[in-house]
């Protein structure tokens, strides 16, 4: 993964923004050069016209590409200074030119959103080791009823590969092996595959029939009449 692919993973751009902050078009898109390290440096970042960031690093006397900044066992000493200068630019872009998603996949900020619309709450990300896993719960029983992951897909199905985000949702016991047998769900990744199934964020499952089991997950985990608070 590239430094920039790093830096705007849940990034999306916003166009009018980056013309404001300096980008110029050209044939690459549009392009922002800024002089960096006392002028011994320029980075070249260019967006595409499908918000993708790609960049590079020139020294300015030459007009060389620094290879350096791309070598990740150089972290230390003057690589270090250029690259963690270089990062600073591009975090300046993110925060001023870009929105943030909770999560890569398209699919999976459509459903975050579905779900604060529906019940107002967002996702939690509790584990620091695993911060692109988000939890949904309950604010009443603070059960789970939604988890977003992160993961590769051979967790999924050997004969896979390749990083997609899943969402862990409960379902009836007797609707799973139905659903087991439709494109796009699996066997609860690392969670009890009695009561609870794995639906890839791919766009494979269509939103509504993906909202309506998710609705179907809230609902198991709503406090029960006889347990509220009077």
């Amino acid at each position: 993964m590239t430094i920039e692919e790093k830096i705007f993973m849940r990034a999306v751009a916003d166009f009018g923004k980056l013309t404001g902050y300096g980008f110029v078009r050209s044939s690459a898109g549009l392009v922002y050069e800024k002089e960096f390290m006392h002028g011994d440096f320029k980075a070249a970042v260019a967006v595409d016209e499908a918000g993708k960031v790609s960049g590079e690093v020139y020294e300015t006397d030459s007009n060389d590409i620094y290879f350096p900044l791309r070598v990740e066992s150089m972290e230390a000493g003057f690589v270090g200074e250029v690259r963690a200068a270089y990062e600073q630019i591009l975090l300046d872009i993110r925060a001023h030119c870009f929105n943030m998603n909770c999560f890569v996949y398209s699919q999976a900020n459509r459903l975050t959103r579905e779900i604060f619309v529906r019940y107002g709450d967002s996702p939690e990300f509790p584990w620091d080791k695993f911060n692109r896993h988000g939890v949904f719960r309950n604010p009443d029983s603070r059960k789970w009823y939604a988890l977003i992951l992160s993961i590769d897909r051979s967790r999924l199905d050997k004969k896979l590969s390749g990083g997609v985000e899943v969402v862990n949702i409960k379902a009836d016991a007797d609707k799973i092996p139905e659903l087991l047998e439709l494109d796009g769900f699996y066997p609860a990744y690392h969670m009890n595959k009695k009561s609870w199934i794995s639906i890839v964020l791919d766009g494979t499952v269509p939103d509504e029939v993906l909202f309506a089991l998710v609705e179907e997950s809230h609902a198991f985990a709503a406090v029960k009449k006889a347990n509220r608070k009077k």
